[in-house]
């Protein structure tokens, strides 16, 4: 028998686990989208009988909290010991790679009436390091919402775009601005003429220039030094 039938004899062998299953749920969810991941899916992935799935877990639901909180055990935590700034940058910068990766969970990693250890520890991550950044309670709360609808919802029309990368939107941008021949929308062919056309475009850049103004105006909501003015909360 050689070493390669030895290999995938052992890996058939390995005994079900929760971790296995929820490493084939990502994987399933990965490659074929959130749609494709079924209880029958999972167990032919995993090559066993679906009732063999309920050993490890109740049903789909648990399935998806114990994946969100793995998508969330991928993202950076900030840390209270560096400029919030950066770290907010950072935590920014790591989801919106974490949900190139996953980008099923882009509608789900606020959804989730039972948070797993991961998702909760990311949370009190980042309100430390607003809180110890001299935000209040309040504008703590405002600028994490602020900061989440930005991220998560880029990473959804970053998704749902038709191109991916630097020099690919004139593929799908040049036959529509050939609909604009009657001059009916000046507008739309200025910007894609003078902008998105231009080589070099990638509208994924389009990210760090939201993400620089978001925290600049947050920033003029903290104190200044010895200063008792703030913004209202």
């Amino acid at each position: 028998m050689t070493a390669e039938v030895v290999s995938k004899d052992s890996q058939d062998r390995l005994p079900l686990s929760r971790d296995r299953v929820l490493e084939s749920a990502v994987a399933i969810a990965d490659s074929s989208g959130l749609g494709a991941l079924t209880m029958r899916s999972l167990a032919q992935a995993l090559g066993v009988k679906p009732m063999s799935l309920y050993y490890h877990v109740a049903n789909k639901g648990e399935i998806l909290d114990a994946i969100i909180d793995m998508v969330f055990l991928e993202v950076a935590l900030p840390s209270t010991t560096s400029d919030w700034q950066s770290e907010m940058r950072l935590r920014a910068n790591s989801i919106r790679q974490v949900l190139r990766r996953h980008p099923w969970a882009i509608g789900l990693l606020e959804s989730r009436m039972s948070p797993g250890p991961a998702t909760l520890r990311h949370h009190n991550a980042t309100l430390g390091a607003l809180r110890h950044a001299g935000f209040s309670v309040p504008l703590t709360a405002h600028a994490y919402a602020l900061l989440d609808s930005f991220i998560y919802g880029f990473a959804l029309q970053e998704a749902a775009l038709p191109f991916k990368g630097p020099d690919t939107a004139a593929e799908i941008t040049t036959p529509i601005v050939e609909l604009f021949s009657a001059g009916e929308y000046p507008y739309m062919v200025e910007i894609a003429t003078e902008h998105v056309l231009k080589p070099g475009y990638d509208f994924g850049d389009e990210f760090e220039i939201g993400l620089n103004v978001i925290l600049e105006a947050l920033a003029r909501w903290l104190p200044q030094a010895g200063s008792d003015d703030s913004p209202a909360a």
